[in-house]
């Protein structure tokens, strides 16, 4: 049983193998219709469990029609739909009861530690939908999604992030650390990554590059990511986060500082730190990025399940 929570915590061998797995099934699916299963199902029987702390749109169909494609079945829940939200049943309660009914559980959590609680008590296997500090099958999605487009390692390639510091990041300089690429990061002074990511990055002998200066961030670059400023739940003075972030819209002007091939990949929603110029433009590729979750999706269930080949 193998869990996927957190790209750190996940050997660089096992990443790389999920993704050469996606691009194999990408190419394999042909012209399938949506709800068409793999050749072989291999994952036939299983059935995969989703809760939804948070709401979702990319993260739910990708993950309803991954396990579909493999031959499983899905069941999705809010927390107010369970004695865990309603009743106050304990996570190591409910997680007992998953374990018995489901094959996996896919949980989209508000809160780092119930990510780790139901890690602790479930005896499935556990996939991180997202989480406050992390994002990991939307960042290894979006490697995925580099890789085909630019048909090279990431590793050979510039990777620029501008915007707020928050879990897609943190997962994006997990990527970077294991797969050995350069990350400039662009964001104004007081939403800079935390110090303890940044020691990490250190720990293992690696380096990300913090500007406070987006024209530095992107200058030079082959792909540039982006985020919403205003996330959902974000507690914070919103008129003054803007405003600090106003320099830091992503404009054709600040484009063409980056690579003239640089792509342009957002995990969306969107917001206003995107022009709309770019955001539908010749470099920016967020459809086939928001498709390929589907691919990749199915392959971290199969390494879940532990029928990755």
């Amino acid at each position: 049983m193998k869990h996927f929570i957190n790209l750190k915590d996940i050997p660089i061998k096992d990443l790389k193998k999920i993704i050469r797995d996606a691009k194999k099934r990408k190419k394999l699916r042909g012209k399938f219709n949506a709800l068409e299963t793999d050749r072989g199902a291999p994952l036939k029987g299983k059935m995969l469990i989703q809760m939804f702390e948070k709401a979702s749109s990319r993260t739910r169909i990708s993950f309803y029609l991954a396990i579909k494609q493999l031959g499983g079945g899905t069941l999705t829940l809010r927390t107010n739909e369970l004695h865990l939200g309603q009743g106050g049943e304990s996570i190591a309660d409910t997680a007992k009861i998953l374990s018995t009914y489901g094959d996996g559980f896919m949980l989209r959590s508000d809160s780092d530690k119930k990510v780790k609680d139901f890690e602790k008590y479930l005896s499935i296997p556990l996939i991180n939908g997202l989480s406050p500090s992390s994002h990991p099958t939307q960042v290894l999605s979006d490697i995925f999604t580099v890789e085909e487009i630019k048909k090279k390692p990431i590793s050979k390639l510039k990777i620029c992030w501008i915007g707020d510091s928050n879990n897609v990041l943190n997962s994006l300089i997990a990527a970077s650390v294991k797969f050995s690429f350069k990350l400039n990061i662009g964001c104004p002074k007081k939403f800079e990554p935390k110090k303890e990511i940044i020691n990490w990055v250190k720990k293992n002998n690696k380096k990300v590059y913090i500007y406070n200066d987006p024209i530095k961030a992107v200058s030079d670059v082959d792909v540039i990511f982006s985020d919403k400023v205003i996330s959902l739940n974000d507690k914070v003075n919103k008129k003054y986060k803007i405003q600090k972030f106003k320099k830091y819209r992503i404009n054709k002007k600040l484009l063409n500082y980056a690579k003239k091939d640089c792509i342009f990949l957002h995990c969306l929603p969107r917001g206003d730190e995107i022009d709309e110029e770019v955001f539908l433009g010749k470099n920016s590729h967020v459809w086939q990025q928001a498709s390929n979750r589907v691919h990749v999706q199915k392959s971290i269930l199969l390494y879940c399940f532990e029928k990755l080949r």
